[in-house]
């Protein structure tokens, strides 16, 4: 019994899955996630409040646009925007955030920042979990590849929520030409299924775009594309298990007052350590 317990260890640890377990462990990855955790809960707070208050006007329109976006970043963080079911943003005051002055400006170039700094500690943590070097050319370049990358992500958002309002929008259409309400079991299912297929691709090329910016050309284009699928699909059970993350906090009386603040954390800690261990699969993938 021993000696088969002993094989089946080893065993595990010769295949890639305990590799890169290994790997995540040796690079202090635990650390690392929590770390990101923290950092991105208030990148994510400082994004909206800049997407809407720099948006204005145009992110304010009721309409299925706005609509999708705010059901692409509710869906992608659950429990972040409250839509009358619980969140820590209220969707009022979201909606109602702008630049008020010199003071406004101030605050943006500080938010700004912020989203910024996630985006150097999110590098420095992939590239430990591929255990490659950092590579630290002028600083003035490196923050402005990471506002470019800030810009880049939003606008990657915007655009995953017009797909799915035009693709639900068009099936909508096409199922009621054929006689299917829009409230039936078949509409709700395959809209359902469109939703989750468009967030699913929307994780994939994010991932894929974060490990190829961050760590170029350190392993193939794809093993690369393995690992950001892989990662997606674990984004995507984090997404879907979100509610039970909050409604967890929510049950313990001593942090029900904060219940969703102690989710998004959870939340953010678990989606961190999906990141580096999709990262770390990466790096026992072959060189060449």
């Amino acid at each position: 019994m021993t000696s088969a317990l002993a094989r089946a260890t080893e065993s595990f640890r010769a295949s890639r899955p305990g590799r890169t377990l290994r790997r995540y462990l040796d690079a202090r990855g635990l650390l690392l996630a929590q770390g990101l955790a923290y950092r991105s809960i208030f990148a994510t707070f400082a994004a909206l409040w800049v997407a809407f208050a720099v948006g204005g006007f145009w992110l304010r329109i009721e309409g299925p646009v706005q609509d999708a976006i705010i059901g692409t970043i509710a869906h992608a963080v659950p429990g972040l925007i409250d839509r009358g079911d619980g969140g820590a943003i209220q969707l009022e005051a979201l909606l109602s955030a702008q630049i008020l002055g010199w003071t406004g400006a101030i605050a943006l170039i500080g938010l700004g920042w912020t989203i910024i700094s996630w985006f150097a500690a999110t590098r420095s943590a992939v590239q430990a979990m591929l255990g490659t070097p950092e590579h630290r050319p002028n600083l003035v370049i490196l923050r402005l590849a990471d506002a470019a990358s800030s810009v880049g992500f939003g606008i990657a958002i915007v655009i995953s929520a017009l797909l799915y309002a035009f693709s639900t929008s068009l099936l909508d259409t096409l199922l009621g030409w054929v006689g299917f309400a829009q409230t039936s079991t078949l509409t709700v299912v395959l809209t359902r299924i469109a939703g989750l297929g468009i967030g699913y691709a929307f994780d994939l090329v994010v991932l894929w775009a974060l490990f190829t910016t961050m760590a170029p050309r350190a392993r193939p284009a794809r093993a690369v594309w393995s690992g950001a699928a892989l990662g997606a699909i674990a984004f995507a059970v984090l997404q879907t298990v979100g509610g039970v993350l909050l409604g967890g906090a929510g049950t313990n009386p001593l942090l029900a007052s904060f219940a969703v603040i102690i989710g998004l954390l959870l939340w953010f800690n678990l989606a961190c350590q999906a990141l580096l261990l999709t990262a770390a699969w990466i790096g026992e993938s072959p060189a060449k």
